[in-house]
């Protein structure tokens, strides 16, 4: 397990800490194969309709794909880099929609475990007016501005693309309201919670899915570190060394109070398996390999990140900020339950973009 060392790691004490970090090391490095990638074909409108960032972020290309699902490339300047955004236009692509962006989890998506392969939201969102953003890559980066490139994930600053570059795309190119919505599984469970206190009312609503939103506690530490660890990086490039004041500045816990007024969804299941984790369950298809590994690991991560759900929970109640809770009885780590987990949400959402007026109102 030598190569999931992280410079965080050694001043972490206690035998269950020990135990859960090897756990969490070989939770995020399990792959899905990737899904095979559509023909292609330029889209010369859409194209035309695009308008640069401030910073001259710009669409780089358009890749379409089946029905309303296509491959939008954005130049990040920030980055230096161009990076592959899924996009699922609104139906009625004569009016403006409001956007709702969904983040990966730990790998980026770039094995094949990202919203696009895994659940159902094609169809899901095929008569909702609402056009569905998943970027891809940012392995390990937790989606925020790190402090100094890295040597192996290079440069990452995703706080400033995904908040300030990659919306004015998005919102010229497919006639976006300037109401959005994020969700993000796992890693992303935490970044969401930090983009909106980073952005302040750029999002209407959150949904945070089996999500650790504490980096500044021992476990919230250990996460951090495995996770950025897996990938070779080194969390000093991120937040500094240890006892940097930054690890408590991107808490989003310590800073809950920065939240309120937004519509937060906050979901966790306890580890304990359930109705989902069996051969024949979301993503298992019948392979006793995948199942073990779900039933260990995942339910062990599920377990450890629902501490982190009810510390939240206890926090934003003590500063009177609403939000719901949806603390599932069973369930692991696993696609199925996030599924599960953006249906229920949806409604929260739904009311926060006013889907109900952008499909309804004027005409």
């Amino acid at each position: 397990m030598g190569t999931f060392a992280a410079p965080r790691i050694g001043r972490l004490r206690g035998r269950a800490l020990s135990v859960l970090a090897s756990v969490i090391a070989v939770a995020i490095g399990l792959a899905i194969p990737a899904a095979a990638c559509p023909e292609s074909s330029p889209l010369p409108v859409l194209t035309a309709a695009a308008r640069p960032a401030a910073d001259g972020s710009h669409l780089a290309g358009i890749v379409e794909g089946p029905g309303r699902t296509m491959d939008v490339v954005v130049y990040s300047a920030a980055m230096k880099t161009a990076v592959t955004v899924k996009v699922f236009r609104a139906p009625d692509h004569s009016k403006p929609a409001p956007v709702l962006y969904l983040l990966n989890g730990a790998n980026g998506g770039t094995d094949g475990s990202s919203w696009t392969a895994q659940t159902d939201i094609a169809g899901f969102f095929a008569d909702k007016q609402v056009t569905v953003v998943n970027p891809m890559g940012g392995q390990g980066s937790y989606f925020t501005d790190w402090r100094a490139d890295d040597p192996v994930l290079g440069r990452q600053r995703w706080t400033t693309f995904l908040t300030r570059e990659l919306p004015a795309v998005i919102d010229s190119t497919f006639r976006g309201t300037g109401a959005n919505a994020i969700a993000g599984i796992s890693m992303a469970g935490t970044s969401v919670f930090q983009l909106a206190e980073a952005a302040p009312g750029l999002y209407r609503a959150i949904g945070s899915y089996s999500g650790c939103a504490q980096t500044s506690t021992p476990l919230g530490e250990t996460y951090v570190d495995l996770v950025v660890g897996r990938w070779a990086g080194n969390t000093v490039n991120l937040w500094g060394p240890p006892g940097d004041k930054a690890w408590a500045a991107n808490d989003p816990v310590l800073h809950a109070d920065r939240l309120r007024g937004t519509a937060l969804y906050i979901a966790s299941g306890t580890g304990i398996p359930g109705p989902l984790d069996t051969l024949a369950g979301p993503g298992i298809d019948g392979d006793p390999g995948k199942l073990a590994a779900q039933l260990t690991s995942g339910a062990i991560l599920e377990a450890a990140t629902n501490q982190c759900v009810h510390a939240l929970r206890d926090r934003l109640a003590a500063l009177h900020v609403p939000a719901t809770f949806a603390f599932r009885p069973t369930g692991t780590h696993s696609w199925g339950y996030w599924q599960q987990d953006l249906h229920n949400s949806w409604p929260q959402f739904s009311a926060a973009l006013n889907i109900a007026r952008q499909q309804h109102g004027n005409s």
